[in-house]
């Protein structure tokens, strides 16, 4: 099996990039780990993440790599070959960040990329909530069962928002 995490953030549609991309190496991160990840993988995300997964995909296709997303869920069962997930850690982690700052981003975003790049997502919803992190697909990552150690293409906070690309193959 192989999982993908990228963050929903909406920089990474093509409609926000300009002559200047804000997010050139966090986009190339992501379209090279969606293109590693193949074709046709299970979306786990809310509806924000999806509408960022199908340009992922979409730009991933054009690269060379086919893929082809669909929204549907973990099926009880046999875990899917591919697992396209979208989420992201906290967006107040600064000042000019979309949610101002609050001083539990940090470690709140210390505590839940220790658990991912360990591959047992471990999420204070209520925090998560407070901290407006979007982790509707880092939830349901659960059902995936220990994926084991991430790769790590991506560990940063532009924009005061926490951005991960972590890649697993089990």
């Amino acid at each position: 099996m192989r999982v993908v995490l990228v963050p929903g953030v909406l920089a990474l549609l093509p409609e926000y990039a300009g002559l200047e991309d804000p997010v050139a190496e966090l986009r190339a991160a992501c379209v090279a780990a969606v293109g590693w990840l193949g074709a046709d993988p299970v979306v786990l995300a809310d509806p924000q993440g999806e509408r960022v997964a199908r340009a992922l995909l979409t730009q991933a296709q054009a690269g060379g790599a086919p893929a082809t997303g669909s929204g549907g869920g973990v099926v009880a069962g046999a875990p899917p070959a591919r697992v396209l997930v979208v989420g992201n850690g906290s967006a107040r982690r600064t000042e000019k960040a979309p949610g101002f700052l609050d001083g539990r981003a940090t470690a709140f975003d210390e505590a839940l990329g220790a658990s991912l790049r360990a591959g047992r997502p471990e999420v204070d919803a209520r925090l998560a909530a407070e901290l407006w992190a979007s982790v509707t697909g880092i939830e349901r990552m659960a059902d995936l069962g220990d994926l084991g150690p991430a790769q790590v293409d991506y560990d940063d906070d532009p924009f005061g928002v926490q951005y991960w690309v972590l890649r697993w193959q089990t």
